[in-house]
């Protein structure tokens, strides 16, 4: 776990880099939220294999799941029979829903307490969709690669993934 959240800072150092931004320390509040540096908002995450990291001028979040077959019983704790009556109920479904609602939850700062106030509003695409959470309906955006998800809700600045 220590080696993935070093790899993610050093993501993190990427991106500001590629975003033109100069690195800061980095701090949390009392919840574990990421505190801004220099006015910059930043998101961390990561999986065994992955790591995601993005920073920029307004709150963001970024979220990155490995796609793959878990206790069905989860299907319900993350998504309501209205928002499986969007899509498809499969794995790839599960993790599209959990990263944009865990996306939009690191946005806020709140965490994952809040999770079952999230629902998932309307799909814009196969790489978009809207997120209703706390009165308002949060843009995410999503991008695939070997077996992963990376969600990430940010203002409507442009994207650029890379991978390394």
């Amino acid at each position: 776990m220590l080696a993935q959240s070093r790899r993610a800072r050093e993501a993190l150092a990427l991106s500001c880099e590629a975003s033109g931004v100069l690195p800061s320390a980095l701090t949390t509040d009392a919840r574990g939220a990421p505190c801004p540096f220099n006015g910059i908002y930043w998101s961390l995450s990561h999986k065994s294999q992955f790591v995601a990291a993005v920073v920029g001028p307004t709150p963001l979040g970024i979220d990155i799941e490995e796609i793959r077959p878990r206790n069905e019983a989860l299907y319900d704790a993350i998504a309501g029979a209205d928002e499986w009556a969007l899509e498809d109920r499969n794995w790839e479904t599960f993790f599209r829903y959990w990263t944009a609602k865990e996306a939009v939850l690191k946005t806020t700062g709140v965490g994952l307490v809040h999770l079952r106030q999230t629902r998932i509003h309307q799909l814009l695409g196969a790489d978009e969709l809207l997120v209703d959470y706390g009165a308002r309906l949060w843009r995410v955006r999503h991008f695939r690669f070997q077996g992963h998800i990376v969600a990430l809700m940010g203002d409507d600045s442009e994207v650029a993934w890379e991978m390394r």
